[in-house]
């Protein structure tokens, strides 16, 4: 006992002291895991899942001949659980992804299932996508998105699965005692709306209840970990995932990979690098993207030519390596502290429907001046009318500068949250057939009119694409009438009937995915909507794309039944949108909005009143969060996996030019170089497919320095901002293939001999994977 009680600071003095003490160690102990005052658990999890970089058609833009090519940087999925010890508990995950995906939920779902039994399933578990236009596509199952990708890629959605899986299982084996903070502020410098003559039809007095045609609040929750201190945040904001052009072939997060990327490195940085949480609270005002290297490479002083001739002692050289050779040299792995829970940020998507990051507007290619207002097209094409981004015309400056702006914006809401998050946690998700559901509608005098939604279909504004990514031929936004060639060619496919026309109006049918099913479904028909609800906070899950106003609407209704009687919630909740969750289903525009039928009306599959429908199925789950009671689970949507189709060919061979082997240096750096910070330092190997091994949790690409004159230490690796892969073969279906890592060097690189290295795995005829590693000559960096 005296053991016990010294620990708590008691000392055995007069018996009123005794019991103090005594009745504090009972409340202590009493309280189990939630001693420490926190109402929640808290766990949060990261993994890779970095798509084939080679030959799969890039998901978003639906280009043909966007395929990739190589990595700009690594995606992740990462997670946050929050749980009540003695209650329920949600999942939310973030995606470096285009969206979400039905089937890759339901296969998660059943991983889950088999490891830990009911705690997880799809209704505490949202899955949300970034939005990004340059991941790898063919993991969704419904036809129409996948097209361009040749059918199902098993590789993508694998990769998926996989690493959704992995990282809740990284978050629930953090799961400790915490607490959650919230806070909010406006971003003005990062959308635009891309379709402001659409949304200028919403009502005027709708309209002036709003500063800005976009919403410009993010929204951020701080995790902190009562032992560890800050571990992680998550925010939403709206702005689309394309600073990355249709023309773009490196695998990237875009603005919101990015932004991510940034804020993770900047508490390393800041926290770990400098070894204590005060250096956290002491630093944190600066939101400078951090150097990565500078606690682990000395700075060195020796003269140029001594430096120049220890890199000439290093040439160029090519071995055998394993699996796991590039996972052991990843920069990330190397700076981890493994007693401690790793730091996630993740930047989420919103209500982006109708929003661009290309801030600047949009202008015709060709002359130069702004577009069309109300088409976007530049003498009637819309092929040569584009948004630009803060860095035009260099789309990966524009996703550095917009994915900067996102950071610094959560560095200073992070820095400042103080609102506690405290209340109950609950969750509310129910399947909904949106091929044909019921809507009522309330017009004024207390007038009710029941109408429809329809099955899916896009219509011709859809082929148009918008100003982040144009379409082709003769298609242009607004239009309400379509035109005879195409409803022709649109025939062939499907003539869609009299009342699915008419219940469409006024958008012209293109495609009627909806009543498409041969060889199987086009479209989606069966759709989640989901609530979470943690203390104050929460989140709205939806399956598809909200514009502006939309979202607002959404987020209005929800908000009224939250806040009537019974409700314990007050005027200070925050309510989020997360876009492109759980599945996806293209656009939500308004009322108004739909009848303009530019592209996102023209992309709402379900007809005029799809929002109208949204609205009435979530203002359903939020009664029922209110009441306490359970809702209807609804029917189960399918599962396509065993009739999925593809037609992207398997690597067959890899191969290298007679007397070269895979890694060999096809053009090295220049003897005795030196390189300036801002400069490019560019190497080719000979390589081979990267479809032959992903590389996940690993690296293509590595810049290592020399320390201590002896030993290569990581500094940068594909997961960096500055370091760009590029594979390619030597002719369109040649085995022989080369792959260019390029270095940007910058400003932050320290004083020192560098080299840089490739891993890659090739096939023979066999079928049989081998791995390698290739370096080039030592360079001096100055």
């Amino acid at each position: 006992m005296e053991m016990i009680s010294g620990a708590y600071g008691c000392k055995q003095k007069p018996s009123s002291m005794i019991w103090l003490c005594v009745l504090l160690l009972l409340s202590v102990l009493s309280g189990g895991v939630t001693s420490t005052g926190s109402l929640y658990l808290i766990g949060l999890g990261s993994h890779d899942i970095t798509g084939p970089a080679a030959d799969v058609n890039m998901m978003g833009y639906a280009n043909m001949e966007q395929i990739a090519s190589g990595v700009h940087f690594r995606l992740r999925a990462r997670t946050f659980i929050v749980a009540e010890p003695e209650g329920d508990r949600v999942v939310f995950v973030n995606l470096d992804a285009c969206m979400a995906s039905q089937l890759v939920k339901m296969k998660v779902i059943e991983r889950l299932r088999v490891r830990y039994g009911n705690l997880y399933t799809e209704e505490n578990v949202a899955i949300s996508g970034i939005h990004s236009h340059a991941g790898s596509g063919g993991y969704l199952q419904y036809i129409v998105y996948l097209v361009t990708s040749l059918g199902f890629v098993r590789q993508s959605f694998d990769v998926l699965v996989d690493g959704i899986e992995k990282s809740i299982i990284h978050a629930h084996d953090n799961l400790r005692p915490g607490s959650i903070f919230v806070n909010e502020g406006e971003l003005l410098n990062a959308s635009i709306n891309r379709s402001p003559s659409a949304y200028l039809n919403n009502p005027v007095e709708e309209r002036s209840k709003y500063k800005y045609d976009v919403d410009k609040e993010m929204t951020l929750i701080k995790f902190v970990d009562d032992e560890w201190g800050p571990v992680g945040s998550f925010n939403w904001f709206a702005t689309h995932g394309t600073s990355m052009s249709r023309t773009n072939s490196l695998i990237s997060g875009d603005n919101k990979g990015a932004a991510a990327r940034f804020m993770e490195d900047w508490f390393e940085q800041n926290v770990l690098l400098n070894g204590s949480e005060s250096s956290y609270f002491s630093q944190s005002g600066s939101t400078r993207v951090p150097r990565r290297v500078s606690s682990i490479i000395p700075d060195l002083q020796e003269e140029y030519e001594e430096l120049i001739e220890l890199a000439a002692s290093f040439q160029p050289s090519q071995g055998p390596a394993t699996k796991f050779s590039s996972v052991s040299r990843r920069v990330r792995s190397a700076h981890r502290h493994a007693d401690k829970p790793q730091f996630v940020s993740a930047f989420c998507q919103s209500n982006c429907g109708d929003v661009s990051p290309n801030v600047l507007g949009t202008f015709c290619i060709d002359s130069g001046l702004p577009c069309d207002f109300y088409h976007s097209t530049c003498n009637g094409k819309n092929e040569l009318c584009y948004g630009r981004g803060p860095g035009y015309p260099d789309e990966f400056e524009s996703t550095r500068i917009i994915g900067e702006r996102q950071y610094k914006k959560a560095v200073e809401l992070f820095d400042s949250a103080a609102e506690k998050v405290t209340g109950k946690i609950v969750y509310r998700h129910s399947y909904v057939d949106f091929s044909n559901l019921e809507v009522t509608l309330s017009h004024d005098g207390g007038i009710d009119e029941v109408v429809n939604t329809c099955p899916a279909s896009m219509g011709f504004a859809f082929a148009a694409g918008t100003t982040d990514g144009p379409g082709a031929f003769d298609f242009k936004q607004g239009d309400n009438k379509g035109n005879a060639f195409w409803s022709f060619v649109r025939n062939l496919l499907k003539t869609p009937n009299k009342e699915q026309i008419e219940c469409h109006l006024p958008k012209p049918i293109l495609l009627d995915t909806g009543e498409m099913k041969d060889p199987y479904d086009w479209a989606p028909s069966i759709l989640p909507v989901q609530i979470f609800r943690i203390g104050q906070l929460v989140i709205l899950s939806v399956p598809g794309e909200f514009t502006t106003m939309a979202g607002r609407r959404l987020r209005d209704a929800v908000k009224r039944v939250l806040y009537s009687g019974g409700s314990d919630l007050d005027s200070n909740a925050h309510i989020v949108i997360a876009g492109l969750a759980n599945t996806y289903s293209q656009y939500v525009t308004t009322f108004e909005e739909y009848q303009v039928q530019r592209y996102e009306g023209a992309s709402t599959l379900y007809g005029p009143h799809t929002l109208r429908a949204y609205i009435q199925e979530f203002e359903k789950l939020a009664r029922a969060i209110v009441s306490g009671e359970q809702v209807v689970p609804g029917p189960q949507p399918p599962d396509l996996l065993e009739r999925q189709i593809s037609l992207l060919p398997p690597v067959i061979l890899d191969m290298t030019p007679p007397g070269l082997s895979f890694g060999d240096i096809k053009t090295d750096v220049p003897p005795r170089s030196i390189f300036r910070k801002r400069g490019i330092v560019s190497v080719t190997f000979w390589s081979a497919s990267p479809r032959n091994d992903l590389m996940t949790e690993g690296t293509f690409a590595l810049v290592e320095i020399l320390h201590n004159q002896e030993r290569w230490v990581p500094a940068y690796d594909d997961d960096d901002f500055c370091l760009r892969f590029k594979w390619a073969r030597s002719s369109k279906l040649s085995p022989l293939s080369h792959a260019i890592i390029e270095w940007r060097i910058p400003e932050s690189a320290v004083l020192g001999v560098y080299r840089i290295r490739h891993f890659g795995a090739a096939k023979n005829i066999f079928g049989s994977i081998r791995h390698f590693s290739g370096s080039s000559s030592a360079f001096i960096v100055a």
